[in-house]
């Protein structure tokens, strides 16, 4: 009887463990169509937000806020860490880009058809360069030689010049890069169509060993309205540009950074929040992390 009785109690199913905590029923993290994405957010909008799918374990940070706009492909690396992760994520432009009108850029006496190369370290500079070219109804020299910062940034030039491999020269990443390319072309007149607050250290390099090299505004930074986005409710904020962060302060005066994590991408950026009294917890690009995901994915896991 007693081994009938033993037989019955191991035929019995096992009781099951006990979950403590609620289990999540949030939705997939969806990401919208192209045409929301290809169209950056105005002023004053709200913010684009990708939505956590399930928290398998408490994250260091519930929010994120990415200071520009989302795109197709630049979205993707952000709501593969929102639904890892169970991470609220918003993307809301801190600047908008807006065109020097060619009657201001007249003003600063600069003819493009002087200068035998261009540098261009952003895709707003070529369109804004190619558009003051075509309202001064002038056509840049085939043999005119172009230097890009990135690979990006030269293939984008597809869109107003045939490309000639003879006459295009790329950097690696960053504009140090373009250093040890315009050795090579001392020779030439350099013309650096930029931004307003776009004083690089390229021109400053060039102009102190003896380049000819002139910068241009062709676009200037608009800081957005940033009031409704209620910043100081975000765990980390990551920025990508100094006048991201001038804007933030721009909108908030008072800002106090407190607990949040802030990430910054650039030297540039870095040193522009270190001036504005934020501490810096990420800063890319480094070695092994040379973007923005995959700092926050290496923060998280650390």
């Amino acid at each position: 009887m007693q081994s009938d009785k033993n037989n019955k109690e191991l035929s019995k199913p096992a009781a099951k463990p006990a979950i403590t905590g609620k289990s999540s029923s949030a939705p997939a993290a969806t990401v919208p169509n192209g045409s929301t994405h290809t169209n950056a957010a105005k002023a004053g909008s709200k913010p684009h937000t990708v939505k956590p799918q399930g928290i398998k374990l408490p994250p260091k940070v519930a929010s994120i806020l990415i200071s520009h706009a989302a795109s197709p492909e630049g979205a993707a690396p952000y709501q593969q860490i929102s639904q890892t992760w169970g991470i609220k994520l918003d993307f809301a432009n801190f600047i908008e880009i807006a065109g020097v009108a060619t009657p201001e850029f007249r003003k600063q006496n600069v003819h493009p058809l002087d200068y035998s190369a261009v540098i261009f370290t952003s895709k707003h500079a070529v369109d804004h360069f190619f558009r003051i070219c075509k309202d001064l109804r002038i056509e840049m020299p085939a043999e005119a030689k172009y230097f890009c910062v990135t690979d990006a940034t030269a293939k984008y030039l597809q869109k107003y010049i045939t490309i000639r491999k003879r006459k295009l020269f790329v950097g690696e990443r960053t504009t140090a890069d373009l250093v040890a390319l315009v050795k090579k072309h001392a020779s030439d007149k350099f013309l650096f169509p930029t931004g307003e607050s776009a004083k690089s250290d390229l021109t400053d390099h060039m102009l102190a060993n003896g380049y000819h090299v002139k910068d241009c505004m062709v676009y200037q930074t608009v800081f957005c309205d940033l009031t409704k986005l209620k910043v100081a409710d975000y765990e980390m904020i990551c920025l990508f540009s100094p006048t991201s962060v001038q804007s933030l302060f721009h909108s908030y005066p008072k800002y106090q950074q407190k607990k949040t994590v802030i990430a910054v991408f650039g030297k540039g950026t870095a040193k522009a929040a270190t001036e504005a009294g934020l501490n810096i917890d990420i800063e890319v690009p480094q070695p092994e992390i040379p973007s923005m995901a995959m700092a926050i994915e290496h923060f998280l896991k650390a």
